[in-house]
């Protein structure tokens, strides 16, 4: 049996990738005013940007349990599978990592866990080549190089509304946010190294998106790509944010995956996030 590969739910892929890439998702938790659910199981997206348009909401994530993470890699392998690299959201965002590979630790080496640096499709391409080097016979090893090359050719830039939310959840700190409220001005957020940091403040949401744009096409370098487009509670934003990147990449752009972010990133960004991943495709 081919090498598997486990995510966790702030992937955010297309349904018909995970099946398609039989890929294993281990979800996070979400806690909103108290209430508990598994992401994208018992808590969707339109429950978290429900309970962010309330004046009054408390909202916190938590990654799985090692033991969550360790009950899946034993079912992966008892059913055959010949090791597995489990891709996850960045451990400067959650710890999702650690927990993945403290129960890593028990299995002898059969197990690889990469930090994707990233979240959405920022962890979702890496674990797309992992998927398509194992789909094609590659041992652990290649399997695992497979993501971590894809994450060195992923770069993720995206608009929020606000900073207060990832202030409020401790992704950024006081002065940033200060930073980022001072004259309503709206915040364009980059991820290097894996952490979420301000790049520059633009006036409006559609000055926001056209900004992505410039900023996809020079990530992209010349590059053919494939682009994965997110949202919260912010479709039309998506869409014309597809649109203007369709148009300036033309025959460069091979697919694109549009999908909304569920809870755990809702939780931290707040309604009205737009974002933008921008994977190189390698030559050949």
């Amino acid at each position: 049996m081919p090498v598997a590969v486990v995510i966790d739910s702030t992937a955010y892929l297309p349904s018909e990738l995970v099946q398609a890439h039989r890929l294993t998702v281990v979800p996070l938790t979400v806690v909103l005013n108290g209430a508990e659910g598994l992401e994208g199981v018992e808590t969707q997206p339109a429950d978290a940007t429900l309970a962010l348009s309330a004046r009054r909401v408390t909202a916190t994530t938590s990654r799985p349990a090692p033991e969550q993470f360790a009950r899946t890699y034993r079912r992966l392998l008892d059913a055959g599978a010949d090791g597995i690299v489990s891709v996850h959201i960045s451990a400067a965002l959650s710890g999702t990592v650690e927990a993945a590979r403290l129960a890593a630790a028990d299995l002898d080496g059969r197990v690889e866990v990469v930090d994707s640096r990233s979240t959405g499709m920022g962890l979702g391409f890496p674990a797309i080549a992992a998927a398509t080097a194992a789909e094609a016979g590659a041992d652990l090893a290649a399997v695992r190089d497979a993501a971590l090359a894809a994450i060195a050719r992923t770069t993720v830039w995206f608009y929020v509304d606000t900073l207060e939310f990832l202030r409020r959840g401790g992704r950024i700190n006081a002065a940033e946010a200060l930073v980022g409220t001072a004259l309503s001005v709206k915040p364009i957020m980059h991820m290097p190294d894996g952490a979420i940091v301000l790049r520059e403040k633009v006036r409006t949401a559609s000055r926001g998106v056209a900004r992505l744009v410039d900023l996809a096409v020079e990530a992209a370098d010349g590059d053919d790509v494939d682009l994965g487009v997110h949202h919260l509670a912010a479709p039309q934003r998506a869409e014309a944010l597809r649109a203007a990147l369709t148009e300036r990449f033309g025959d460069r752009l091979h697919d694109t995956y549009v999908s909304e972010a569920g809870a755990v990133v809702a939780a931290h960004a707040g309604p009205g996030l737009a974002c933008v991943v921008v994977h190189r495709r390698p030559e050949g």
